[in-house]
């Protein structure tokens, strides 16, 4: 293994409803944990999303709605998702921009709280894009020689990204084999929230992407401007993004 961990790599994939990160659920994902020693071990869960799988959707990941009416909901698994998670940094394909924040908003949904300074995420996508842009498939065949079979299943999708990054680690000279670094590289942008409505200034003070107070430190517009805080707490923003909004809104009144 190239990889040098320090604590497990969770490698991840969801298949979903959609992409709508606010709004879209989960129908299957898979975790496989490495652990330090290159002991690995993982698990797939189907999931009742409790809505409609929209035909676009299940055409591109083949799960339908009669696939999973006797499925868990994600509340029942969510317990032993976290569980799996636990102490361990976090990696996939596309992860950053797509996985990650969807899985922190089914986690809040049900009550369940996820705090992004707990985990180093790595994206292969990420360092893929920098160096070979393409998409999976076309990593698989060039980083690993071999033809990615039953694509769009999460465990083939799973399996097929930790032996990406994996060897991605191996092939550049200039990619680290720690997650510390390697997490820093495969970040475009830094965000304060997952989807990236709350950015950093030079002075790593966060501030706004979007609207009316865009480019403004999100402390100095609440002190000034406690409406537009409860504007963002009835609008629709993912959850975690709310989150962060809140605790920057808490520490705004000192």
């Amino acid at each position: 293994m190239n990889l040098k961990l320090h604590k497990p790599l969770c490698i991840f994939d969801l298949e979903t409803t959609g992409t709508n990160i606010g709004k879209d659920k989960i129908v299957e994902i898979c975790i496989l944990k490495v652990n330090p020693d290159a002991s690995r071990e993982s698990k797939t869960w189907r999931v009742n999303p409790e809505m409609p799988i929209p035909a676009e959707s299940s055409e591109i990941h083949g799960i339908y709605n009669e696939d999973v009416k006797d499925a868990p909901t994600f509340r029942e698994i969510a317990p032993k998702v976290m569980e799996m998670l636990s102490g361990s940094d976090l990696g996939g394909f596309n992860s950053n921009r797509f996985d990650v924040p969807l899985l922190a908003e089914e986690l809040l949904r049900v009550e369940m709280d996820f705090d992004l300074s707990k985990f180093r995420l790595v994206d292969a996508q990420t360092i893929f894009h920098k160096k070979e842009p393409r998409n999976l498939g076309a990593a698989y065949q060039f980083y690993c020689g071999k033809v990615l079979e039953n694509a769009h299943s999460a465990e083939a999708d799973v399996m097929a990204t930790f032996e990406v990054l994996d060897a991605q680690v191996g092939k550049y000279d200039d990619i680290p084999n720690e997650i510390a670094p390697l997490s820093e590289f495969t970040f475009h942008n830094k965000n304060a929230d997952l989807a990236g409505f709350i950015g950093y200034n030079d002075k790593s003070e966060a501030v706004f992407n979007f609207g009316k107070y865009k480019g403004q430190g999100v402390k100095a517009v609440f002190q000034k401007d406690l409406g537009y805080y409860g504007w963002l707490q009835n609008a629709d923003f993912p959850l975690y993004t709310k989150k962060v909004f809140t605790k920057i809104q808490l520490s705004s009144k000192f």
